[in-house]
């Protein structure tokens, strides 16, 4: 019965992790509710989430899209498909790209940033401080981060789709030589609102999935600079991860006929 025991203190450690990890976002969640509302650093994460992220995202949209377009061409050239472009890329960037795109690349920058920033805190006792001053820290760190990153979360993939599209355009226009008017004109009568409204959903949970894991790990750190960067390291990861696996769910629901 040894080899039960390793077993058995996985599973019982994975368990303790999801509890503490839904009690963590019932209080966080229930905070974003209740007054009262830090405005102020809402803003100012409002600004480091969506502003400060639109270079990457803006980058790696508009690559996609044009990669996109490209390998579509060789594919569909092979069965005279060639027309079909703007709908597979219009539909890729919007339903699948777009989201899942910029939900990683955030993951990697605003996650370590937040699980950095509040394990910072927590190592050097300064949300002790805030529980002393009377001051509740799931209200004042967790809860302005959060809808900061649900609201900022679909305006930053919004972006994305039209830039990855017209990176689309681009290579179409000028590599493939394809018709302008045609291509914009297959492009706007292909996509429908249920399109584009079923990547801001995921969005929107992307956004609150990346900063609940920065917001987790940071806050859970522990064990000095080292504990720091491991909470880091494990908020892109698990986020990266739940972004993933919560895309497939999302698909799922979204499409199912």
């Amino acid at each position: 019965m040894n080899f039960l025991q390793p077993i058995g203190r996985i599973l019982l450690a994975f368990l303790g992790a999801a509890g503490r990890m839904t009690l963590f976002t019932i209080s966080g969640v229930s905070h974003c509710f209740r007054p009262p509302f830090y405005f102020r650093i809402i803003g100012r994460q409002m600004v480091d989430i969506g502003y400060y992220s639109l270079p990457v995202v803006g980058l790696t949209a508009i690559f996609a899209g044009m990669v996109l377009a490209l390998q579509s061409y060789t594919g569909f050239a092979r069965f005279s498909a060639e027309g079909a472009i703007a709908n597979v890329v219009v539909l890729s960037i919007t339903r699948e790209l777009g989201p899942v795109l910029a939900g990683l690349m955030v993951a990697g920058r605003i996650g370590a940033s937040l699980a950095a920033e509040i394990g910072t805190m927590r190592v050097t006792e300064q949300i002790d401080a805030l529980t002393t001053l009377s001051t509740n820290p799931m209200k004042y760190l967790v809860a302005p981060r959060l809808i900061a990153g649900v609201l900022m979360f679909p305006v930053l993939v919004l972006i994305a789709d039209v830039i990855g599209v017209f990176g689309g355009y681009l290579v179409a226009v000028y590599k493939l030589d394809f018709n302008a008017t045609n291509y914009l004109k297959s492009t706007y009568e292909f996509l429908r609102a249920e399109d584009v409204n079923s990547g801001l959903i995921k969005a929107a949970v992307f956004g609150f999935i990346v900063t609940l894991m920065g917001c987790y790990h940071g806050y859970n750190s522990k064990g000095g600079a080292q504990g720091v960067g491991t909470a880091t390291t494990n908020a892109v990861v698990s986020a990266s991860i739940l972004i993933l696996c919560l895309d497939y769910v999302l698909t799922e629901l979204l499409f199912i006929k």
